[in-house]
């Protein structure tokens, strides 16, 4: 069973990023091991921890992916693809890009990554490719869905860890502080210095009489 979901979708600048959590799972859907379906259960939506708390669940989750039982994968399609086909597709291509990782992490383990047999779960508006027909969409996933929340913290902490990075490249910005998102802060840089590399320019051009 895989829990899929992303951050940055409106975002002004920076990628938009993908992460998806797998777990071996019985034939009720429930995830097989007992340790990690117990510290899954006390997971929570990203956007419900503060910055401190998703790092502590991001290091724990890393730890618990030294068993087989937990694999995950991260990926992110920058600005100019957005750009170039819409946030909505590079979503999609993103979490493309993560399910072919699985697969690969998976057949490092020697467990076998059987496409028609994955149950996909995705949070709010992401679709998997076509080609992964046991795909669900479900709103407000990661409230409800431990290995969605799991992707979420993932996602979340990587893509702050990447702006922050950005920041020292772009500091006048203040990516650090706003992680690329619409603030009064952001936009008030925006018209003072117009764009760089990291802004995604479909999502820029519609504040022109805003900035």
């Amino acid at each position: 069973m895989i829990g899929i979901d992303e951050v940055g979708r409106g975002s002004l600048a920076g990628p938009i990023t993908v992460a998806a959590v797998a777990a071996a799972t019985n034939q009720k859907s429930n995830i097989k091991n007992k340790k990690l379906r117990t510290a899954l259960l006390c997971i929570k939506d990203s956007k419900k921890l503060s910055p401190k708390q998703r790092e502590g669940w991001f290091r724990n989750l890393s730890l618990l992916t030294s068993h087989s039982s937990l694999v995950w994968a991260i990926s992110s399609v920058g600005s100019t693809t957005i750009d170039r086909i819409g946030i909505s597709r590079a979503a999609t291509l993103a979490v493309g890009r993560c399910l072919r990782k699985l697969k690969i992490k998976y057949k490092k383990s020697k467990i076998i990554f059987q496409v028609p047999c994955v149950k996909i779960m995705l949070d709010g508006s992401l679709y998997a490719p076509r080609t992964y027909q046991n795909q669900k969409t479900i709103i407000k996933g990661d409230e409800r869905i431990p290995l969605i929340a799991a992707a979420s913290i993932i996602a979340k902490v990587t893509r702050d860890r990447m702006m922050t990075c950005w920041h020292s490249r772009y500091p006048r910005y203040g990516f650090a502080t706003h992680k690329g998102y619409g603030t009064a802060m952001h936009r008030a840089a925006l018209a003072r210095y117009g764009f760089c590399m990291l802004h995604r320019r479909s999502f820029c051009k519609n504040l022109n009489g805003k900035l």
